[in-house]
């Protein structure tokens, strides 16, 4: 294949989120096709790995069985030493008593008839104490078959790892599998940067939570660049104050290490959006816009979207005063909404974030009451034609060309009804309020790179 100035990479971006909590495709780096234009320029189709490829190793799997096995071998052993130390303790208590005992039995045997009926009820007694200790005799009899299975496990642990080592002969494997984790962290980081793409596929949801009802939104700072990793959450779509800020993502799965702000004006609808450390949401009954910043907990400003429905007058399909929805992109700070003049068809505004002034804003065509959903993705509005099942993602239009077209990209509505949906470009992920659950989304993006000259 001949080289020129001018290369072109066409890359299909399985874009999986930074951290471990998300599963990801089982394929590896691969190349779909390899041909030349009509130009005789190199022409290529890959699929990005997940960043955790490696930890598919059948012999990394085959460690972590073992250290867990480990673990639970230590484990047990714990408490066979507490619960030995436990009945030593107590038999020796118990030992001067057994003397006692055995004196009397001695007596007895040697002169039966010297035994009355006192004496018969005091070695009665005595004997009555003693039986304690059967259970412990029968805990020692389980133990000893516990530490015989502990022993044949010891045993196995020690033939796979054998047979583990010679598989890798004489290479450093963890070594190795730092270095490829190393170069995969390099290569997420590369595909970080490569810029926008268009949406060509959804991936099969992953569930977060079960929390709070029916409807609601949740998020995480979609600022790019950001190391915030806190996630909010907003319960509730209409005269809701109360927001719940996680310290981590973890933290938000377990429900807990959480803070509560209070808002000073309630919120109407779920489309709502953190960026860069500040909360943008629709006031309850109006059409303005609040910037409310977290660490100083104060409204920093507020401005009303001219001409903007509100109050259920142009919502999406599903209702719940979700007129106005914020929202964030690679491009910046957005509002979707619509208007009487525009008869109720979607406007896309693109926002600036310290005032809140519209910079620009389109008229997409599409009746917003038609829509189940909708997010932006690199300056492109992707709207779903339903919030319930069998919803797939019908519409695009395209800021950048003021251009739309008909798509059918479909994804799984695990919950069969989703009131909010949102695109994170910093961790390129769609968050959703599904039905109670807290629920993610992969997205796949195609690009076009120019690699040089052109």
């Amino acid at each position: 294949m001949h080289l020129f100035s001018a290369m072109f990479l066409l890359v299909m971006l399985a874009v999986m989120p930074c951290e471990a909590l998300y599963p990801s495709p089982e394929e590896g780096w691969q190349i779909y096709s390899s041909a030349q234009d009509a130009d005789g320029k190199c022409i290529c189709t890959v699929v990005a790995p997940a960043q955790n490829m490696c930890n598919r190793d059948p012999r990394s799997r085959q460690l972590r069985q073992l250290m867990e096995k480990v673990q639970n071998i230590s484990q047990s052993m714990e408490v066979l030493d507490l619960r030995t130390y436990r009945d030593l303790q107590y038999v020796r208590n118990t030992e001067s008593l057994m003397k006692v005992v055995d004196g009397k039995l001695k007596v007895a045997s040697e002169n039966p008839r010297g035994l009355n009926l006192k004496g018969f009820q005091e070695l009665k007694d005595k004997v009555t104490q003693l039986l304690p200790l059967l259970p412990v005799l029968e805990q020692y009899k389980a133990d000893a078959k516990m530490i015989l299975l502990l022993r044949e496990e010891v045993r196995n642990l020690s033939l796979v790892l054998m047979t583990i080592q010679e598989e890798m002969g004489a290479y450093d494997y963890e070594e190795l599998r730092q270095r490829v984790l190393l170069l995969e962290t390099r290569l997420h980081s590369c595909m970080q940067k490569l810029g926008c793409g268009k949406l060509t596929g959804v991936s099969y949801p992953i569930t977060v939570r079960a929390s709070g009802s029916r409807f609601g939104s949740w998020m995480t700072d979609t600022m790019i660049p950001s190391s915030d990793n806190r996630v909010w959450s907003m319960d509730g779509y209409f005269k809701g104050r109360r927001v719940l800020e996680y310290r981590t993502m973890n933290d938000f799965m377990k429900g807990q290490n959480f803070v509560q702000h209070l808002l000073p004006h309630p919120w109407a609808g779920t489309g709502h959006v953190v960026y860069n450390g500040s909360l943008y949401y629709n006031k309850y009954q109006s059409n303005i816009i609040i910037k409310y910043h977290f660490r100083s907990r104060s409204v920093l400003v507020q401005r009303s979207l001219s001409g903007a429905g509100y109050n259920n007058t142009f919502p999406y399909s599903w209702g719940g005063s979700s007129d106005i929805d914020l929202m964030a992109d690679e491009n910046g700070l957005w509002a979707v909404y619509t208007t009487i003049p525009n008869a109720g068809n979607i406007v896309i505004s693109r926002l600036e974030p310290q005032s809140l002034e519209v910079l620009q804003t389109w008229d997409t065509g599409f009746p917003k009451r038609s829509a189940g959903e909708s997010f932006m993705i690199c300056g492109t509005l992707y709207v779903t034609n339903s919030h319930l099942a069998g919803a797939k993602i019908y519409f695009a239009y395209y800021t950048n060309t003021s251009t739309y077209e008909y798509t059918d990209i479909p994804f799984h509505n695990q919950y069969s009804h989703i009131s909010m949906m949102d695109y994170n470009p910093r961790e390129r992920v769609l968050y959703t309020w599904n039905n109670g659950h807290q629920v993610l989304y992969n997205v796949t993006l195609f690009q076009v790179i120019k690699t040089s000259g052109d």
